[in-house]
């Protein structure tokens, strides 16, 4: 499995005849210029994951790509004609060469005041986890995970714990597009993750790391 990093959440999968493009959000534009996507996951509907404008360049780029997302995505998409497929918490979906499992059904917590949407992690083939914006467990071991560092509803703290908890054999960061400068953070998060036997490791933005 190769891996991708784009910028913010945005990142590509591929094995094998498959190409997976995840959060196609306003933080990145690097997606637009994609070609020889098969498909497209996207995890809930705040815009630095899920932004129209960057979903049609993509599947104009890519007009065989199929799209899957939660229902509360899919209702957004439906509305400007696209077409998806539903894949939430529980369901299973082979893609070509990889499988992917839809985990969890809520975004974490911004405040108790501000409602709250769907959010729809996905585990591939059982070993690589991405949560969109939840400290959700897969309930399984995981080799990788897409460690989201911070944001409106994520403390550093409870980001390092939930590594912790996971306990994958490495993760790298995620949701840091909005940090000036997040080395701060990737150090704080290395210094207690590395102790742990899980390996902290910066993915450079376009640059393909194998599992």
């Amino acid at each position: 499995m190769k891996i991708t990093k784009l910028g913010h959440c945005c990142l590509i999968i591929e094995q094998g005849n498959t190409k997976i493009l995840i959060d196609p959000g306003d933080y990145s534009e690097e997606q637009n210029n994609v070609r020889g996507l098969t498909h497209i996951f996207i995890t809930h509907e705040h815009t630095d994951h899920f932004y129209l404008p960057s979903l049609k360049q993509v599947l104009a780029n890519n007009p065989s790509a199929k799209v899957y997302a939660n229902a509360a995505v899919g209702n957004l998409i439906s509305a400007e004609g696209l077409t998806y497929e539903l894949l939430q918490h529980g369901d299973i979906q082979k893609t070509g060469d990889l499988e992917i499992e839809g985990v969890g059904a809520e975004h974490h917590v911004i405040y108790p005041a501000m409602p709250n949407v769907m959010n729809t992690g996905y585990l591939f083939d059982n070993k690589f986890f991405y949560p969109g914006d939840a400290l959700i467990s897969p309930q399984k071991p995981l080799e990788l995970l897409a460690l989201p560092i911070t944001g409106t509803w994520l403390p550093i703290a409870e980001a390092i714990d939930y590594a912790r908890e996971l306990k994958p054999k490495k993760c790298f960061p995620v949701h840091d597009g909005n940090i000036k400068r997040p080395e701060g953070m990737y150090r704080v998060a290395s210094r207690f993750l590395q102790p742990e036997n899980i390996n902290f490791e910066i993915f450079e933005l376009g640059k393909t790391y194998e599992l």
